[in-house]
Order: structure tokens, then C-alpha cells, then sequence
């Protein structure tokens, strides 16, 4: 028994110790969460892996701090929840005037200045783009309306007020673009409430003086189907929920849409709908210069719409006749022909009959659709009045919007595109988005990951190279010259085998699915990223993405590709008497579907339109500085407050964010060639004289060199005698810790053969020598400038007394003279008249004497 107690009392023993120390580690991992929250950069956790990654993302996102920089990209995790505080203009403000954004928290706008200021910098390439990718649902929709508003606050609080009111007028244009392409282009989905079904990319372009002054959105592959199919618990694009919740009684009765009414497109309209978006969408469509009679014109339109989702067809008995209407929706036929303003003989004809040109001499024939074939071109029609519809909305925003190049000398993109995707059935449109996912993940890898270590051993930078997956065979799987899944689904649409692939081509007519996964695992068999659900009885085909592996079915894959409308329904689009629909159709518009001209010259498709436009903006994002933002969904409930590892772990795994933040923690973010290094940073040189002594010398007292911090090639040093001096002269009287840049003992600088490699902390350190010196140099300027003018004023203030001097001494004796001459000519004239009057006095006198001595009795005048 004594053994038995002593026993118990060591298993005592063992398990106090087992949970004290259990309670240490707890203890441990708490106050390891308390500091993990405090790292605003995930390139600073030691060591860098996806434990300790994910830990920090956590313990920040528990706290509200929903932004983290991470290397050269931000991590955003969308806190599924309202801030306002986060996204205030007050916050931009305060990110706008911080003389160094980098030291405030992470954000977005922090990511926005740093764009901006790039530009004002000039610094090439000037023009910026910033990356906005993530899953649907990630929030990338949001991020790309808030930096909208930042740039539109930073370009107003810059200029003068003469200018405040053009420049708003254009700040509100811009943002209120906003509204209107997510009414139009957004939809609730599954994952996201607010789901944008379209690309979109927006150049907001700036002037010498780095103003707003216009921009332009160029818009990707919108989800047109989904006007007419929605899947399971999704939602129709927002503005039909809008017309339907927020008109006016006047507006339902001109629009026929009566309060209550029920239609087969708009599923799922008992959800909650914000009720001043409907005037929101308005008011911003009017600023845009979309009076209210073209708005009405508008919704009356989408209204025929709804009413023609409501049509249904039942087969005949006879089948050499047209489908019959089913009896409760000839008058939404009929509701529809008068919205549209198309008549409804004409508007049945074109969905119940399909015309056929055979024949050299071109012989018309009318057959009769199936119901299938009726239902699809119905659908159809919708489609193809929606997606004109989405395309002038887009040209008319852009014309409001636009401004010419001679106006705006760079610009910053913004680019929001689909999040990857992957669902239980997945056909083209999901092969189109995906492929625009593993371009910029290209991107991104070739821009960062690859050509940044590739530069490292080019310029003889001892680098540990760090693995990274790269999704090149992907793509070549995708999109490869000569054989690709693209090439073959545009084989179909060669010239040369077009007759013989167009009857399977029609539309509703299933082309041969089976021979068509054959063609593809025959050609791409040796592409590892190819691969087959064999246990399905689908013709299907997965390709491995860098987010997972994707199945995509075959089915109707090469129809939609070709995305054909019957030539019926444009005719009778282009005879409606709907001022909208007229210019949507015009009547001089070539109809490329006919197959007269599809046998002359290949069918313009779906994938190869697409690839063009993806490749165009490959290229401009090429010319630019890339910034990306990487979005995560923190869970795929969308609810605030939760965090699951696994989920989120998969998302940085996908985007490549551990790789991208091991390499940003060891490497150099700014390479500068010695040219241009030398041309922005030779008044630091200048400013501090040449140095006699030789450059980096040993016996220098720099504490830079004594910790090692700067690596100097040790041959061809006279190429680099002018970039070192200056970077000796910006490191002097500088810490080995602030030297360092992150304190860690990593290199702040290296000179390769033709670069020199900076971190970001020494490259601030030289902006902000470069902005001293050149405000010394530009207040000897204004000094230099004020003394000559101050002299120049001197001198005409003395110029200009000689002058009054001269004047008034002219003037003086002028008037002088004119006196004299004036006083002179009086005194002439007085001598005259006093010579004249003595004269008078005198013959007066004379006469007088004279009659005196003419008479001989007079008496003498004298006494004797």
C-alpha cells in the first residue's frame, strides 16, 4: 500500500509539473501573441514561415489591425464588418501630410501615397499600378472605391482654389463612376455579397502638377449569362433588384412593373436591399452626364427584360410548326414587344424561327425551333441587349471622364479583377477567369520573385536562392503557340475546317464533346499541369492552377466560345423603334454572324478577344511600377471576427506571400542603375565636396564599415567611386543599427556591377539628404533672387528720382521760360499802350494850344 501511495503521489507530482509547465507555454504563447501583434511587417517575424505567419496575421486581425505589409505587397484581411474610422477623410489626411508614410500603420492609403508620391518624384517608370487580387470575397471591390477616394482627396486638397471647382466636378465624375458600374456589373453570389462580374482597370491620370484631371476605365469579360441564369441562392445583377425596389408608382406604371410582381430572372428579391441605392445609382448617372429621360429609357429597357425572362415555349403537336406560348406568358410577350418597342408578330418570329441561306443563289429557308432552341435564343436576346447595354454605359463614363493626352502627362491604374475561382461545375467563363489569375501571378512572380534573383546573381550578389512556384506551364498549358486549350477551341473557327465544324458550331447543337477531349489529351498529354476526372462521365479536363486544381466540362465550352446570335435577333433589334436600342443597333451595322462571312474570314471568339485585351493590359502594366495589394478572406462564411487557419493558409500559399516576404526580409527592394543613381543623387556629392581620401577606406571611422553592413565588389571599383561617396556621405554620422535599416544586421546597401541594391530605410535616408540639399540650394536661390531684385528695385527707385529730378527741373524751367515769355510780351503790350496813350495826350495837347492862339480877342489866361 505504502508503494501504491508513493506511487500515486510521484504520478501527482509528474502531472502538477506536467501542467505547470503546460501553463508556462501557454503563458509563453500568449505574450508570443502580444508581440506578433505588434509586427507591422511580416518580413520582420523570425523565422519567416507559414506557423509564424499565419500567428501574426491572427493576433493582429484579433485586435482590429486588419493591414500588414509584407515585403513589397499588403496583405489586407477583410474584417467582414463596417469601420468608418479606418477609411475616414481625416485618415487620409493624416496618411497625405506624414513626411513618412512607411512609419504609420500599414494601409491601403499608406500604399496610395507612396504611388503618388512616386510620380511626383518622376522617377522611371512614373506611371504606377497598383494589383488588387483575391478570392471573391476577399473585399479587392472595397479596396479599389477607397483608393479611388484617396486619390480624388490628395488631387483636391493639392490645388489652388481658382481651380476647386473644375477639379471637383472631375474628383465627383470619377467616384461616381463607382456606383454606377456596380450596379450594372455586380451581383450577389455564394461568397460574396457584392461580387463584381466584370474586370475593370482605371487609369486615374494626372497633369505636370500631378492633378486629377480625368481617367479611363477599360472593362473585362462580363459574366453576360447571368442575366439569364443564376445559380442556386444567387442573385441577378443589382440594378434589376434596384428598378424593382426603388421606382416611383409613376415609374412602375410607365415601366409595367407592378408592386409584387414575380419574375423568373430575379430570384431571390426578398433579401434586404439598401433603399436610397436606387437614387444613389441615379444621381450618380446623372453627374455623368445621363440625363433622366435616357435613365427612364434605360430602366425601361431592363424592365422588358424581366418581362421577356417570363416567357415560356411548349412544344407543338405538330413539329413542322413554331413552339406554342404557354397561356400565362403571352402577355408578358406582349408587355415585352411594347418596352422594347418591337412588334410582337416580329418579335415571336425571331425566336420561333430560325432562317437558312443554302445555295449558290442564296435560297432562304424558314424552319421552326425546337423549344430548347427557342428558350436559348430568348436567352440570347438578353444577353445581347444587356452586354451592348454594359459596353455604352462604359463608353459613355469614359467620355465624361476621359481627358486628352496632351492634358495629362502620367497616371496610376488600378486594376480589379475576379477572384480565382473554382465551383462543382466549371465551363469557359471560369477557364477566362482563372487564366487572368495565373497572368498576374506571372506577373508578379516574373516582376518579383524570378527576375529579383536572377538580378542578384547577374549583378554578383551572394544570394541563397529561395524555391518559388512558377506557373509558366500552366499557362503554356493555356494559352501556348502552336497547341493550347485556346488554339484548339479557336480550331473550331479556322477558315479551313469552318464548313465542316459550323454545323455543330450552330447554335443549341452540341458539337462533339468527346472528340474534342480527345484533340486535347492527344496534343497537351506530355503538360504536367493536365490531368482527367476519370470517374467522371462528363468529358472533362483539370489543369492545375497555382491556387489548386480545377475541373472544367466540355460541354457547350466551344459554343460559348463562339458566342454566336442569330442574325433574326439583331435584325429585329435594329428595326425597334427604341431610341436606346437604335443606337445599341444601328442599322449600318455589319452582321459578323452570317455565315456567308464566317466562310471568308475567322470568327472573332470569345478566348482569342479576351487574350487580346489581357495581353494589352499585361503591357501597360509592364511600363509601370507595380504595387499589389493581396486581399484574404479571413473565413469563407463571411463572418466578422473569425479566423481560420487553413483558409487562410491556402491564400497565402496561392498568391506566393511566404516566398515574397522571405526574399523582401533578405534582399534589396530598390535597384538603381549607377547612371541614374548618380544623375538624381550628385548634389549630395557636390554638396559635401569631393573627397581625397579613397573611398570606403578601412581606416575609415564609418560605422557603417566597421559592422560590414555595406558589400563592395572588389574589381572595377572606379565605376562605382561616385555612387560610393555619395552613399558614404548619406551614411555619415549614421548608427550601425540605423545603417542596417531594420536593426537585424542585414545590409541597407550593395553595389553590383551595374546597380546598386538599396533597402528601403536607406533609400528614405537619401530622399530625405536629397530634400534637404535642395532646400538649401533653394533657399540660396530665393535669396540670391530676392538680393537682385531687391537691387533692381534699389536701382529703379534711384533711376526713376533722376528721372522725376529731370522732369521736374524741365518742367520748372519750362514754365519758367513761359513766364518770362508771357511777362515780357505784357510789358511790351503796356509800353505800346502807355506809348499810345502819352502819344494821344500829347496831339490832344497840341490841338489845344493851337485853337488857343487862333483867336485874336481872347483875354490872356496869365496875369500881368
Amino acid at each position: 500500500m505504502p508503494k501504491q501511495e508513493n506511487g500515486q503521489r510521484e504520478d501527482s507530482l509528474i502531472q502538477n509539473d506536467l501542467s505547470e509547465s503546460f501553463e508556462e507555454e501557454v503563458r509563453a504563447f500568449l505574450g508570443d501573441e502580444e508581440k506578433l501583434h505588434l509586427f507591422d511587417d511580416l518580413t520582420k517575424v523570425n523565422p519567416v514561415t507559414t506557423r509564424t505567419v499565419l500567428k501574426c496575421l491572427q493576433a493582429r486581425y484579433r485586435v482590429n489591425l486588419f493591414y500588414t505589409n509584407a515585403g513589397c505587397s499588403l496583405v489586407a484581411l477583410n474584417p467582414f464588418q463596417p469601420f468608418s474610422c479606418l477609411y475616414s477623410p481625416e485618415l487620409m489626411r493624416e496618411y497625405h501630410v506624414a513626411l513618412c508614410p512607411q512609419d504609420l500603420k500599414p494601409h491601403i492609403f499608406a500604399v496610395a501615397e507612396q504611388t503618388y508620391r512616386n510620380v511626383q518624384k518622376q522617377m522611371d517608370p512614373v506611371n504606377q499600378s497598383i494589383i488588387v487580387s483575391g478570392e471573391s470575397g476577399a473585399g479587392k471591390t472595397w479596396t479599389s472605391r477607397c483608393l479611388m477616394k484617396f486619390y480624388a482627396s490628395v488631387a483636391a486638397s493639392v490645388i489652388s482654389p481658382k481651380g476647386n471647382e473644375t477639379v471637383e466636378r472631375i474628383e465627383r465624375r470619377v467616384l461616381d463612376s463607382n456606383p454606377v458600374m456596380e450596379a450594372f456589373g455586380n451581383a450577389c453570389t455564394l461568397r460574396n455579397s457584392n461580387s463584381s462580374r466584370f474586370g475593370k482597370y482605371i487609369q486615374l491620370q494626372l497633369d505636370r502638377f500631378h492633378h486629377l484631371t480625368g481617367a479611363s476605365i477599360q472593362t473585362f469579360l462580363l459574366e453576360k449569362t447571368r442575366v439569364a441564369y443564376q445559380a442556386p441562392n444567387e442573385r441577378n445583377f443589382h440594378i434589376f433588384y434596384q428598378i424593382t425596389k426603388g421606382a416611383t408608382a409613376e415609374e412602375r406604371l410607365e415601366w409595367n412593373l407592378p408592386e409584387g410582381a414575380e419574375y423568373r430572372w430575379l430570384p431571390n428579391s426578398e433579401r434586404n436591399l439598401d433603399e436610397d441605392c436606387f437614387e444613389v445609382t441615379r444621381g450618380a448617372m446623372f453627374h455623368l452626364g445621363i440625363g433622366r429621360a435616357t435613365q427612364s429609357n434605360i430602366f425601361k429597357v431592363l424592365s422588358g427584360l424581366l418581362h421577356l425572362g417570363n416567357v415560356q415555349f411548349s412544344n407543338p403537336l405538330d413539329e413542322s410548326q413554331p413552339c406554342e406560348l404557354e397561356d400565362k406568358t403571352k402577355e408578358f410577350v406582349r408587355t415585352t414587344g411594347e418596352l422594347l418597342q418591337i412588334p410582337t408578330e416580329e418579335l415571336l418570329e425571331c425566336l420561333r424561327i430560325r432562317t437558312i441561306t443554302a445555295g449558290k443563289q442564296q435560297q432562304v429557308f424558314r424552319k421552326p425551333c425546337s423549344r430548347a432552341e427557342c428558350e436559348s435564343r430568348r436567352d440570347c436576346l438578353a444577353k445581347v441587349i444587356y452586354a451592348r447595354l454594359f459596353e455604352w454605359l462604359v463608353l459613355v463614363i469614359n467620355e465624361n471622364i476621359y481627358t486628352e493626352p496632351s492634358v495629362w502627362t502620367s497616371f496610376i491604374g488600378l486594376l480589379d479583377v475576379y477572384g480565382f475561382e473554382a465551383f462543382p461545375e466549371n465551363n469557359l467563363e471560369q477557364l477566362c477567369i482563372n487564366y487572368a489569375n495565373e497572368k498576374l501571378q506571372q506577373h508578379f512572380v516574373a516582376h518579383y520573385l524570378k527576375a529579383q534573383q536572377e538580378e542578384y546573381a547577374a549583378e554578383g550578389l551572394q544570394w541563397s536562392f529561395i524555391n518559388y512556384q512558377d506557373n509558366q506551364n500552366c499557362l503554356d498549358l493555356i494559352e501556348g503557340n502552336p497547341l493550347s486549350i485556346f488554339s484548339l477551341l479557336n480550331e473550331y473557327f479556322r477558315p479551313c475546317i469552318l464548313k465542316a465544324a459550323l454545323k455543330e458550331c450552330r447554335l443549341n447543337r452540341a458539337s462533339n464533346t468527346d472528340l474534342f477531349q480527345t484533340r486535347i489529351e492527344k496534343a497537351l498529354s506530355s503538360n504536367q499541369c493536365l490531368s482527367r476526372d476519370k470517374f467522371s462521365k462528363k468529358p472533362n479536363f483539370i489543369i492545375s492552377h497555382y491556387a489548386g486544381k480545377v475541373c472544367y466540362q466540355l460541354a457547350a465550352m466551344v459554343e460559348k466560345n463562339k458566342d454566336a446570335v442569330p442574325p433574326e435577333l439583331i435584325h429585329v433589334l435594329q428595326t425597334s423603334k427604341d431610341p436606346l436600342l437604335q443606337k445599341l443597333f444601328p442599322v449600318t451595322e455589319n452582321n459578323q454572324n452570317n455565315t456567308k462571312t464566317q466562310n471568308r474570314a475567322a470568327v472573332v471568339t470569345v478566348v482569342s478577344k479576351f487574350k487580346s485585351s489581357l495581353e494589352h493590359l499585361m503591357e501597360i502594366l509592364g511600363r509601370t511600377t507595380p504595387h499589389y495589394i493581396r486581399c484574404i478572406k479571413p473565413n469563407a462564411d463571411c463572418r466578422a471576427m473569425t479566423f481560420r487557419r487553413e483558409e487562410v493558409l491556402s491564400q497565402l500559399q496561392a498568391c506566393g506571400i511566404v516566398e515574397a516576404i522571405t526574399i523582401s526580409a533578405a534582399g534589396f527592394p530598390v535597384r538603381i542603375p549607377f547612371q541614374s543613381f548618380t544623375e538624381r543623387y550628385e548634389l549630395l556629392r557636390k554638396s559635401w565636396g569631393s573627397s581625397k581620401k579613397r573611398v570606403w577606406d578601412k581606416s575609415s571611422s564609418h560605422p557603417a564599415e566597421k559592422t560590414g553592413e555595406t558589400a563592395v565588389m572588389g574589381d572595377d571599383r572606379a565605376p562605382r567611386a561616385a555612387v560610393l561617396e555619395i552613399l558614404q556621405g548619406a551614411l555619415r554620422g549614421q548608427s550601425p543599427a540605423q545603417a542596417a535599416g531594420d536593426g537585424a544586421g542585414i545590409p541597407s546597401v550593395f553595389c553590383g556591377k551595374t546597380k546598386v541594391f538599396l533597402a528601403n530605410s536607406l533609400l528614405e535616408l537619401l530622399e530625405a539628404r536629397r530634400a534637404e540639399v535642395l532646400n538649401e540650394k533653394a533657399f540660396c536661390i530665393q535669396c540670391c533672387w530676392r538680393r537682385f531684385k531687391e537691387k533692381k528695385t534699389a536701382k529703379e527707385k534711384r533711376s526713376a528720382t533722376l528721372i522725376q529730378a529731370a522732369v521736374r527741373s524741365w518742367l520748372a524751367k519750362s514754365r519758367f521760360q513761359r513766364l518770362r515769355r508771357a511777362a515780357r510780351t505784357i510789358q511790351r503790350g503796356w509800353r505800346r499802350c502807355q506809348a499810345k496813350a502819352a502819344a494821344l495826350a500829347a496831339a490832344e495837347l497840341d490841338e489845344g494850344e493851337g485853337e488857343e492862339l487862333a483867336a485874336p480877342g481872347a483875354a490872356c489866361a496869365l496875369g500881368t
